[in-house]
């Protein structure tokens, strides 16, 4: 370091003091300046540093607030995995289906210390978890695994006793129904992820609730509950009635409908086998099946009573109106005969409760191919039903309706139908003329009038029901009887199709009635696929097993449909006297 001597001694050659004195000051102040220069030089690039810092550490938050959450294939945002359903609850308030909250399982594989512990210490708790496929998981180098859907609290607590680092648990809700399988056909049932995907949940979903939840706006909302139009007391009695039959005659399934013919609403509607919704994968067994509005059968001679009714409704054919009902009927290579045949010439109702194919045929052939078709189809048994559960199936009838067609189409066989909708056609013989459209939500007698149509003349509707119960009184129904309630009903014994062609071996048997029949109120329709004979009877026909379950879930099931008996001389006696 230079002192300030060194300039003073080594000015040069002056030996002027003045002089000398000025140029060392001069030279003091311009290393003065010098010094200030680079300092403020130094501050400055100071400046610059810390703000080129910050401008970037502002630029990476304004990048990261800016940036979409990033997503994990294997798991939806976490509001969507609260998504809360309403309540389906029956027409009396009584719960179906529910909520309830409980968590699940899942693990961040970038925080797993040791993959082989951990898959051994859940082990402990879940012995029946993947194991392979779990340690995989865990292997990952995802950020988000589930392990486990829907918890229970004790193997919740189990877990977490554990102390597994990089494991946690997400809060969920699960669907809960309380009946189990009592109503799953109507009910349906949810998936994994709370989404309605079978029956009134499915149906909900389509309302407007599946796209909420898409958008992810049904968070934890209590939602008002959903009423349905069935009557759980009346679901139960049908449900039972038919498990039992199904014992009694070793049938390989059963089904039955009750549905009020002036509003249209199904108050109870069973198919067995069945399932339970809080067992959602036993519906994916074959023979799960829901039979009154999914499958389509040959309804047998049920279809008389259509039959029927379009002859008289069509003006060519009176109540006393007499039929040759001899021997048989030959066409198109087939042979039409009556399994009880009288073998004598019949009048109109003689022919609906001995349930004559002949006779039958031959009011057929007086209406005419189109003019049967065209009846059926207004009755809504050749289209597809129309109600809110998804699960519905197509009729089916010839390409082409041949002289054949209609003959055999009179009396049950060449077109399958629905169940359900036979039901529906059915009412609309018992409520003056009616066709409503079946609905499994409430529904009041005005309601159902300003989308109801009308498919017959009251005077028709009239004539079926004084038919209808005389074929319980002296028919093939009597068994389905039942003191103080006047039972009106036609059976139905249909041969079915085994390897394309009919057998006498294997049946699908029916009943459709309605209640009480001077004023009919309720249609009550069971079927019974392949019943047995009962121990100790040799025949396994409609009469002796359909007609006995519609009699015992009218008897227990018409007080809770506000149906009262009644004894004494409100019968008229009945006579064959057309």
């Amino acid at each position: 370091m230079r002192t300030l001597g060194h300039f003073i001694s080594g000015g040069g050659t002056s030996h002027n003091p003045t002089e000398g004195s000025n140029r060392s000051q001069l030279e003091f102040e311009g290393v003065r300046k010098a010094q200030g220069a680079q300092a403020r030089n130094r501050i400055i690039i100071a400046i610059a540093c810390f703000g080129l810092i910050y401008s970037i550490i502002g630029g990476r938050l304004v990048q990261y607030g800016l940036r979409s959450p990033e997503t994990v294939s294997s798991i939806r945002r976490a509001d969507q995995l609260l998504i809360s359903r309403p309540d389906l609850v029956d027409r009396n308030g009584e719960v179906l289906a529910t909520d309830i909250r409980t968590v699940s399982l899942f693990a961040e594989p970038n925080k797993i210390v040791d993959a082989d512990e951990a898959v051994e210490l859940l082990a402990t708790v879940l012995p029946d978890l993947d194991m392979p496929g779990i340690h995989r998981k865990l292997s990952s180098n995802s950020r988000f695994q589930w392990l486990r859907r829907q918890l229970t609290p004790k193997q919740q607590s189990q877990i977490l006793s554990l102390g597994i680092p990089g494991i946690g648990f997400r809060p969920e809700t699960r669907r809960f129904y309380p009946g189990g399988p009592t109503a799953s056909h109507i009910v349906g049932h949810v998936n994994i992820d709370n989404r309605g995907i079978a029956g009134m949940e499915k149906y909900v979903d389509g309302q407007g609730l599946g796209d909420l939840a898409a958008a992810g706006m049904t968070v934890n909302e209590d939602m008002k509950p959903v009423k349905l139009s069935l009557d759980l007391r009346v679901q139960h009695v049908l449900r039972d009635e038919l498990a039992a039959a199904m014992d009694r005659y070793k049938a390989i399934a059963a089904a039955g409908v009750v549905l009020n013919v002036h509003t249209g609403e199904v108050v109870g509607m069973s198919s067995l086998p069945d399932y339970d919704p809080n067992n959602p994968v036993e519906a994916l067994q074959k023979d799960r099946l829901n039979r009154m509005s999914a499958g389509t059968y040959e309804m047998g001679s049920t279809f008389k009573a259509f039959t029927t009714a379009m002859a008289l409704d069509s003006g060519k054919v009176k109540i006393t109106d007499s039929f040759d009902a001899r021997g048989s009927i030959r066409i198109g290579g087939f042979t039409i005969r009556d399994f009880h045949g009288k073998n004598r010439v019949l009048t109109v109702p003689e022919i609906f409760i001995y349930s004559s194919n002949i006779g039958t045929a031959r009011m057929a052939d007086l209406v005419g191919i189109d003019g049967h078709q065209e009846f059926l189809t207004r009755m809504g048994l050749l289209t597809r039903m129309q109600t809110e559960l998804p699960e519905v199936a197509t009729p089916h009838q010839p390409d082409v309706w041949k002289k054949i067609n209609s003959i055999t189409i009179s009396f049950g066989h060449g077109v399958s139908t629905t169940p359900l909708q036979t039901a529906v056609a059915a009412a609309a013989l018992m409520n003056g003329g009616k066709l409503i459209e079946p609905t499994f939500l409430p529904r009041t007698v005005a309601e159902a009038d300003k989308v109801a149509v009308n498919v017959i003349a009251p005077s028709t509707s009239e004539s079926m029901r004084y038919l209808m119960e005389l074929n319980v009184a002296k028919g093939s129904g009597r068994r389905a009887e039942v003191d103080g309630f006047h039972v009106g009903g036609k059976t139905g014994t249909a041969e079915k199709v085994v390897n394309g062609r009919y057998s006498s071996a294997v049946r699908f048997n029916a009943f459709l009635s309605a209640f009480p029949i001077d004023d009919p109120q309720y249609v009550v329709l069971v079927v019974v696929d392949e019943p047995k004979p009962e121990e100790g009877q040799h025949y396994a026909t409609a009469g002796m097993n359909a007609a006995p379950m519609v009699s015992a879930i009218i008897r227990r099931s018409a007080g809770f449909l506000g149906v009262k008996p009644q004894f004494g001389n409100g019968t008229q006696e009945l006579s064959l006297s057309y």
